[in-house]
């Protein structure tokens, strides 16, 4: 009985997928749930699992085409005899060993079969043992170079050798298609700074008492929930209350309307390999702490091994970025359009303050909040940084369920 393996259906917000690369070639053995292609969105990496257990029999779609919701992709002969020749281990192959499924993550994957790593010999460091992109390049890292095996996906053309200069064998360049995700980004940073009236506005916070309440409750924090307490729970309650006192901050325009939200999706940037993503915490002002903390935790996890869902990167009326985790000093944030505002945390460093007269070294940190100047008055804006300020000022007002 043959079975036909179609592109899975896709969320309304994303219309169709690039088909990255396929892990098996007809004539191929292959079990059930088996991840067959990697297909590419705009926003994740998905993986196309086999419905039963048999053998490959055709391909109906090429690496690197674009598919949408139900586009037949392969012929499956399904059988007693393919189900066990399925379930028989694959011949090993020093030229191009065979990735692991269940192991591997998506990104994982593509280095492993273009490397031409056995994915045995690296020790997953991901969620039940998964071998994620960071663990390849660290098993790759100090190896001979292995020449790449023929890609599944076309080869980009690299430009000619440019002649060679005194001191250098020779200059060249390498043309490279953008990911669909670094294309998606690319596009909502053009269509927000084209379409929103953007301006930033600056604030400071003495980052002192925050710290001290960290260091007083981090342990009984983390025995009582099973979770580090960080900053970015301190943050997201400081902004669920700002949001409070300025919906519109929390709003958008749509046409000649502005959209009002009475619940807080609080987006958090996120930087992976592939680019910057934004999961979102649904309801964050129902959330605790302890769930702030966790869930930002499983996102991240998710982010490196390529397992995070469109479903948990969709919607959202307010983000948080923290480009201090990269060192930054101060910097002006781009909203994520629809959204009006986004608030930028930076790096906290030690600076003479005057307290009360007195020059003091107190940790700061400097906060940005880029707004859509068309809804949100410079006043708001101003009001709101203030407000998130006086919160992480003051940590003990909010509630850390301990």
């Amino acid at each position: 009985m043959t079975i036909e393996v179609r592109v899975p259906q896709l969320p309304e917000s994303v219309a169709d997928a690039t088909l990255v690369a396929w892990h098996k070639q007809p004539g191929d053995a292959v079990g059930r749930d088996e991840n067959l292609a990697d297909l590419e969105t705009d926003k994740v990496v998905l993986e196309v699992p086999a419905p039963v257990a048999g053998v490959l029999r055709e391909l109906k779609v090429a690496a690197g085409a674009t598919v949408t919701s139900g586009t037949l992709l392969a012929i499956i002969e399904a059988g007693a005899a393919a189900t066990a020749k399925a379930t028989e281990a694959p011949a090993p192959s020093a030229a191009a060993p065979k990735a692991e499924a269940a192991k591997l993550g998506p990104a994982a994957r593509r280095i492993v079969e273009e490397k031409h790593v056995d994915p045995a010999s690296i020790a997953g460091s991901g969620r039940e043992g998964r071998v994620t992109k960071q663990d390849v390049v660290r098993a790759l890292d100090g190896k001979p170079a292995v020449p790449a095996a023929p890609a599944p996906v076309a080869a980009p053309r690299a430009a000619p050798a440019a002649t060679p200069r005194s001191g250098r064998s020779g200059r060249s360049e390498q043309r490279v298609a953008m990911t669909r995700l670094r294309a998606r980004i690319a596009s909502r940073l053009i269509e927000a700074q084209a379409t929103q009236a953007l301006l930033t506005t600056f604030n400071e916070v003495d980052m002192k008492a925050l710290n001290e309440a960290r260091a007083r409750y981090k342990e009984r924090f983390e025995k009582m929930h099973g979770v580090r307490l960080g900053f970015m729970s301190f943050f997201v309650k400081a902004a669920v209350e700002a949001l409070r006192k300025f919906p519109s901050v929390n709003a958008y325009v749509d046409g000649s309307d502005i959209v009002y939200h009475d619940y807080y999706d609080i987006g958090v940037a996120v930087s992976t390999d592939r680019g910057l993503i934004v999961p979102v915490l649904r309801d964050a002002d129902l959330m605790s702490a302890a769930d702030v903390e966790r869930a930002i935790g499983g996102y991240a996890q998710k982010a490196r091994d390529g397992s995070i869902t469109i479903e948990e990167l969709t919607g959202g009326t307010f983000s948080i970025t923290n480009g201090g985790v990269f060192g930054s000093l101060m910097s002006t944030p781009i909203v994520n359009s629809p959204q009006s505002a986004i608030l930028g945390m930076h790096k906290v460093q030690e600076r003479p303050v005057v307290v009360d007269g007195q020059i003091v070294i107190r940790p700061m940190m400097y906060l940005a909040l880029t707004y859509d100047h068309r809804i949100i008055d410079g006043r708001e804006a101003v009001q709101f940084l203030v407000t998130i300020k006086d919160c992480l000022e003051d940590p003990t007002r909010l509630l850390l369920q301990v």
